[in-house]
């Protein structure tokens, strides 16, 4: 009887742990959070069907947007907000080719519209070729549309444009990224949306680190805990300069990076995603000078290194007689 009982517990056990192992295989089926994947997507209001954003290049020529970007798949890592939340659940566990469609609401999207944030403010407060209907303006540093202007005052709308609008969101998995330099140029292009020339290196720099004395550590467990604390006290921490590896992700200034509004706001947020999700040390902004040109007059190395005087013989200018002139 007692064989019996065995026999059932072991049948019991091994099915429980085959309902486990299903279970398991069933969860990471697909793609999960942490994958770089490239995306297709159009997203449009519910409502009347106002396009929102697009990668699709003829999506955007029919609705006539201003081709200032780059229409094409984005990338981004799922898991990290970087889509509404309820895509990017729609999105986990499917794979390259699949697509869908949800709808976010608006909560979600860019909010309920909220009365209280339209406001009578002093048309003062508005520069004078802003005072119309429908003009985006700044208003105590909060930007907002204006409604209407009647007197002196300016009725503002600040909420968002598209608050209180459902959003319908299409996508299509068009790839999953692998390729380090892909990834770190992707996340850059979705951040910044500007193309950026980009490469990985090892670097070996100086770094200051802590001390430890272990002849000091084991004289201080012997003496009383009167004497550790005015050690304590009066002891300074060592610091001894090594040189230690870092992996880095150059990234080369240009104009558009520099006046990029993107960037000059959130460039150690961006910086910090970019550490964490391609495992590296730090990032380096290097601007890159060709070095042409004649240089400046009368600084270090510029007109062949003669200076200000050298430049005025050259030119056949006297220098005694041109500061005589210009002292009268």
């Amino acid at each position: 009887m007692s064989n019996d009982s065995d026999a059932e517990a072991d049948a019991e056990q091994a099915a429980a742990e085959d309902e486990e192992t299903e279970a398991e295989e069933t969860e990471v089926e697909g793609l999960q959070n942490g994958a770089f994947v490239r995306i297709d997507y159009t997203a449009r209001t519910v409502e009347d069907e106002q396009l929102v954003d697009t990668t699709d290049p003829e999506v955007a020529e029919e609705e006539g947007v201003e081709a200032d970007q780059e229409f094409a798949p984005r990338t981004i890592v799922l898991g990290e907000g970087h889509i509404f939340p309820s895509v990017e659940e729609d999105i986990v566990g499917s794979e390259v080719g699949d697509s869908g469609s949800v709808t976010v609401e608006a909560k979600e999207a860019f909010g309920e519209f909220d009365e209280d944030e339209v406001r009578t403010v002093s048309k003062n407060k508005i520069p004078e070729d802003d005072r119309y209907p429908g003009a985006q303006v700044n208003v105590d540093g909060q930007q907002g549309f204006v409604e209407t202007i009647i007197g002196g005052r300016a009725r503002v709308d600040f909420n968002h444009p598209l608050a209180g609008d459902d959003i319908e969101y299409n996508w299509e998995i068009v790839e999953v990224v692998e390729d380090r330099e892909e990834k770190a140029s992707g996340l850059l292009q979705m951040f910044l949306d500007i193309p950026l020339d980009i490469r990985f290196q090892t670097d070996v720099v100086e770094e200051e680190q802590l001390v430890e004395d272990d002849e000091d550590e084991a004289a201080d467990e012997e003496e009383s805990d009167e004497e550790e604390t005015a050690d304590d006290e009066d002891d300074e921490p060592t610091f001894e300069t090594v040189e230690v590896e870092k992996e880095s992700l150059y990234i080369e200034a240009t104009p558009q990076l520099s006046m990029n509004q993107q960037w000059l706001m959130q460039k150690n947020q961006i910086a910090d995603q970019l550490i964490n999700l391609l495992d590296i040390d730090r990032v380096v902004v290097q601007e890159v000078l060709d070095g042409a040109g004649m240089g400046l007059p009368g600084m270090m190395g510029g007109m062949g290194g003669g200076g200000m005087e050298d430049a005025l013989e050259d030119a056949d200018i006297d220098a005694e007689a041109l500061a005589e002139e210009l002292g009268e």
